[in-house]
């Protein structure tokens, strides 16, 4: 993939799939819309050390500053008061979504070992694709030394294909391997 991932797409992917999915109209054609990355932590409240180190490592992923979600609600149970920052988020979108599903596609996947695809079951109703990660030091510019710990993280890939048929056709096309059945 010398040509970035959205010249490709416009190019070759976006024809082809009008005709796979018998579209009349090429803006009917599913697209990449935007890829949210989050990543949560109990501990995000009390260790403000450990705070910083996410922010730090997942604004390198992203080349995004993360916001920070917080609860919307106070659980007794959990120890959670109404306000305490419970998460980091970005939302790609434009060229950044498209670079972003580039280098998922073509570098970090392939690092996982004993890789044979993501599944093709994390799609919800309405086209959109969440793929979790365990570890976030299979990103290149995440160093093990400065992170503080290991930590997971979930990628949204969101879509403007009505279904999963549609959305799945998009992210086959553009390259994303899935699970042979």
């Amino acid at each position: 993939m010398a040509q970035t991932l959205k010249q490709f797409y416009k190019e070759k992917v976006q024809k082809e799939l009008q005709k796979e999915l018998h579209l009349a109209n090429i803006n009917a054609v599913p697209s990449l819309v935007k890829i949210t990355v989050n990543t949560s932590s109990r501990d995000f409240k009390s260790d403000r050390e450990f705070l910083e180190k996410t922010k730090a490592w997942l604004s390198a992923v992203t080349g995004q500053t993360p916001v920070a979600t917080k609860a919307k609600l106070s659980i007794a149970s959990f120890n959670l008061r109404e306000g305490d920052i419970v998460g980091l988020k970005v939302t790609l979108r434009g060229d950044r979504a498209y670079d972003f599903l580039q280098k998922l596609i073509a570098i970090i996947l392939p690092r996982f070992r004993d890789f044979r695809g993501v599944s093709k079951t994390s799609f919800d109703r309405m086209g959109n694709y969440t793929l979790g990660l365990k570890e976030q030091i299979v990103f290149p510019e995440v160093e093990y030394d400065k992170i503080g710990r290991i930590q997971g993280l979930e990628i949204t890939i969101t879509t403007s294909g009505r279904d999963r048929d549609g959305a799945y056709a998009f992210l086959k096309a553009m390259g994303l391997p899935f699970t042979k059945d």
